[in-house]
C-alpha cells in the first residue's frame, strides 16, 4: 500500500507553541483521524501541510511530489474543508463556486449539483446567512466537486448537530467506495472516528503521541475497574492514568494481564478512542 501523504520532520513555532519534528504518513485507502484536544496542534499542522502558514522546516510529499516544488498540481488533487472556510461572505453559493472552479483542471458542475442537492442547499443564498452546518455542507460539496483524491477536513463536524454529523460521515465512506484515495479528518469529537476511521495519529503539545490502526489500537488497551484498595505502587505503575472515587477506581492500562495477576476480580472493558485519546494525555484537561 502506496503513501498518500508523508510528513517527515515538521516543525513550526507560533509564539509560545510549537510543532516538533512531527512525522507520520497517510496510506492510500484509509480514512485517517488527527485527533487531539484543542490547541494540541492539529489545526496548525493542517495548515502547515498546506502551505497557508509562514517559513516551516521538515519535508511534505503529496503523491510521492515534493510540496515545495509541486504545490499548485497538488491543490490541484486534493480537496480542503477547514474550520473557517475562508469565503467571500458577501457572495452567493453559486458566485463563490464561479470563483473556486476555475482553479481547478477536474472541476464537475454536476458532481456540484449532486451534492447542493443531496445537502438542500439553495446556490442564490448569499454565504453570510449560512448556519455553521450549512457553512461546512458547502465547503464539502466544494471539496467533492474536483475529482479529489484526497479530503484534508479540519474539525468538520465541530459544533454540528448529531444529524448533520451522521450525514457527512454517510458521505465520506461514500467518497471512499466510489475510488476515494484518502481522507485526513481532524477532530475532537473521537465518537464520529470510532465509526469510519482505519487510522489514527494523536497529536499532543505539537508532539506526535502515536500513529496506529484503528482496531490495533482498540485492541492494545484495556479501561479497568476495581476497588481502590487494590492500588498499590506496583499495580498503579501499570496504568496510564486512573481515576478514584469513594466507589472504586477506573483506569486505563496496555498491561492488563500484569493487572489482573495482581487484582485477579478487576472489570474489564474496551475502550474508545476517547478513553485512549484523554489516557495518553494524563485524564481529562
Amino acid at each position: 500500500m502506496n503513501d498518500i501523504l508523508t510528513v517527515d520532520g515538521l516543525n513550526k513555532s507560533y509564539g509560545d507553541f510549537s510543532l516538533t519534528d512531527v512525522t507520520f504518513s497517510l496510506p492510500e485507502g484509509c480514512i485517517t483521524g488527527f485527533i487531539g484536544i484543542n490547541g494540541a496542534g492539529k489545526t496548525t499542522t493542517l495548515r502547515a501541510l498546506l502551505g497557508l502558514t509562514g517559513t516551516i522546516s521538515g519535508n511534505i510529499q503529496f503523491f510521492g511530489l515534493d510540496m515545495n516544488k509541486n504545490e499548485r498540481q497538488i491543490k490541484d488533487r486534493i480537496g480542503i474543508v477547514l474550520d473557517d472556510g475562508g469565503f467571500y461572505e458577501e457572495l452567493s453559493l453559486a458566485e463563490m463556486k464561479s470563483i473556486i472552479s476555475s482553479a481547478y483542471t477536474s472541476w464537475s458542475d454536476q458532481d456540484f449539483k449532486r451534492y447542493m442537492d443531496i445537502f438542500s442547499l439553495n446556490p442564490k443564498q448569499k454565504i453570510n446567512t449560512l448556519s455553521k452546518g450549512m457553512r461546512m455542507k458547502y465547503a464539502l460539496t466544494l471539496a467533492l466537486s474536483h475529482n479529489a483524491e484526497l479530503l484534508i477536513m479540519d474539525e468538520p463536524t465541530s459544533g454540528l448537530d448529531p444529524l448533520i454529523r451522521g450525514q457527512l460521515m454517510k458521505i465520506l465512506k461514500e467518497y471512499m467506495e466510489n475510488g476515494g484515495k484518502g481522507v485526513f479528518f481532524s477532530t475532537h469529537i473521537t465518537s464520529d472516528l470510532d465509526k469510519i476511521a482505519d487510522m489514527l495519529i494523536m497529536i499532543d503539545n505539537g508532539h506526535i503521541i502515536f500513529q496506529e490502526e484503528k482496531d490495533t489500537l482498540l485492541d492494545s488497551y484495556r479501561i479497568v475497574k476495581g476497588d481502590v484498595q487494590s492500588l498499590t505502587d506496583n499495580v498503579r505503575s501499570l496504568f496510564l492514568d486512573i481515576s478514584e472515587t469513594a466507589f472504586g477506581f477506573t483506569g486505563i492500562t496496555k498491561q492488563v494481564s500484569e493487572v489482573r495477576h495482581f487484582i485477579p476480580d478487576v472489570i474489564v472493558e474496551r475502550p474508545t478512542i476517547e478513553n485512549i485519546m484523554l489516557g495518553n494525555i494524563g485524564g481529562e484537561k
